[in-house]
């Protein structure tokens, strides 16, 4: 089984690289689902591994839902060629119809997209297969299509929940493509996870910082920075000790086999 750790930052991601990882899922503005790593995150992200472990470059040029327009899916191509020719191992994406089927000709686009960059590229179909209609019949369309592994929380909000389908999933693929549980994962499901055949589990081992005060010195109470407490000084790092700790449990598990 192998570790992947979702980062948001060059730092973030040599810190899984010191714990661990396997890999890491590289992204931006993770508070929002992930959108695609600036090319200079990436640069500054591959310095700081220092080649310890691969680096995947989401490609997803916006939040909200996974349909596509045109020129969506254009950027989606441009910055899937430019990632992948600065290294990036793989690229993860996912595109579906109103329906919630695969966008054949959209995917099609962003694989030809990848091969073309890099023949030997690593594709992930994330998680928008948790929002398709059927998704073992979307597993068998995208291990048609070459993809090398699906991430997954197995149509469920969180992958602790979805195990019962995440072992279906595994038993579909059949060895042929890897089948990666995410989403709501905690370090107490990957035992599960480990038993249940998953070829990997991934994490996004975040915490919130901020540099605001706790209460304003001129009153002693609470600053109020806008509706429902929310913070503009706050931002997401990756958490050394959650990603010590996911190794830490994988190794175990690995040494029982």
């Amino acid at each position: 089984m192998k570790l992947e750790i979702a980062v948001v930052s060059a730092t973030g991601a040599g810190t899984a690289a010191s714990e661990g990882a396997d890999r890491v899922e590289l992204c931006s503005s993770l508070e929002l689902g992930g959108v695609t790593p600036s090319q200079g995150l990436m640069e500054a992200s591959l310095e700081h591994v220092d080649g310890r472990l691969e680096i995947h470059a989401l490609i997803r040029c916006r939040p909200g839902d996974f349909r596509y327009s045109a020129s969506d899916v254009d950027t989606m191509v441009h910055e899937t060629r430019h990632l992948l020719a600065q290294g990036a191992r793989g690229v993860v994406f996912g595109a579906l119809t109103g329906e919630g089927d695969v966008d054949l000709t959209a995917t099609r686009r962003l694989v030809d997209a990848a091969r073309e960059a890099n023949a030997d590229a690593q594709l992930t179909f994330h998680r928008a297969i948790d929002q398709a209609r059927d998704p073992l019949a979307v597993l068998d369309e995208l291990l048609g299509l070459g993809f090398t592994r699906v991430l997954t929380s197995g149509h469920e909000p969180s992958a602790g929940a979805g195990l019962p389908t995440l072992e279906r999933m595994v038993q579909r693929a059949h060895g042929d493509g890897e089948i990666m549980a995410g989403g709501g994962l905690t370090l107490e499901d990957i035992p599960a996870m480990h038993a249940a055949g998953l070829a990997a589990v991934h994490l996004s081992a975040k915490k919130v910082v901020s540099s605001r005060a706790d209460s304003s010195p001129q009153t002693g109470k609470p600053i109020d920075v806008g509706s429902h407490g929310w913070d503009p000084t706050a931002y997401i790092v990756t958490d050394r000790q959650t990603v010590r700790s996911a190794r830490a449990i994988v190794n175990a598990l690995l040494v029982q086999q």
